[in-house]
């Protein structure tokens, strides 16, 4: 029993992460979506892109690692403001969470965020989120350029690399 076990997880992993990581997002058109931002306005994806790269992150409030990214996109919403760069944080919290957001952004100082609420997870499954965190950073054309879930330290190099590349 505990090898079928083994294998159902293993073979679960696979399939959430195969082509999810990136593979099958970069390169094409990021799919646009209208979301309620922490203070009640609609913003859609089409009005923040255009002009420079926008990151956007889907995270929830109960996620360490998100935490832990949303530190490092504070630097760098900080080092590339002059640039244009914009950092979308979009909450997949439930309805039963998503009262926390607000203090949460507030607490921390993510003022340079533009924060929106997806409790349904109407824009998570458009990029096909199977687990927070998850980035996209999308070029000023509106296609994704790179796609990654999860968050380990160094992975903000990463982030950092493909934005000096798209300000060449």
């Amino acid at each position: 029993m505990k090898k079928i076990l083994s294998l159902l997880i293993v073979f679960t992993a696979l399939s959430f992460t195969n082509g999810q990581d990136g593979e099958g997002l970069t390169g094409k058109s990021a799919p646009g979506f209208k979301l309620e931002d922490i203070n009640g306005k609609l913003v859609s994806l089409s009005s923040l892109t255009g002009k420079a790269p926008v990151i956007v992150s889907f995270w929830a409030t109960w996620c360490k690692p998100c935490a832990e990214e949303m530190v490092e996109y504070k630097k760098i919403a900080k080092d590339y403001e002059e640039k244009g760069v914009k950092i979308v944080a979009i909450s997949t919290d439930n309805e039963k969470s998503v009262a926390k957001v607000k203090p949460y952004i507030k607490s921390k100082g993510y003022n340079d965020f533009v924060v929106l609420l997806d409790t349904n997870n109407e824009a998570a499954r458009k990029y096909y989120v199977s687990s927070v965190p998850f980035s996209v950073i999308i070029n000023k054309d509106g296609k994704i350029v790179y796609a990654h879930t999860g968050f380990m330290r160094g992975d903000e190099l990463k982030v950092r690399e493909k934005l000096d590349e798209l300000l060449k």
